[in-house]
């Protein structure tokens, strides 16, 4: 039976507040030591996710003031 791997698990969950609204545009998320406490995960599991979901354009790092959900207008359209 396979599994999801954690870090995709918790960038669908981050993914998934977006678009309910529960994450905001310009909303700061924690930082990574805080989310891989939150999560009861290693720091380089938190570094996968961001990294993931600045691919996706779901986030947007700001070095030195942090890590921001950006508008899901510009990254739910349809291509």
């Amino acid at each position: 039976m396979p599994t999801t791997p954690d870090y995709i698990r918790i960038a669908n969950d981050i993914v998934a507040a977006v678009k309910a609204r529960e994450l905001k545009p310009e909303d700061k998320l924690p930082s990574i030591a805080q989310m891989a406490a939150d999560y009861k995960v290693g720091t380089s599991t938190i570094q996968m996710v961001y990294v993931r979901l600045e691919a996706l354009r779901v986030i947007r790092r700001h070095q030195g003031k942090g890590i921001f959900v950006t508008d899901p207008e510009t990254w739910m359209q349809e291509p």
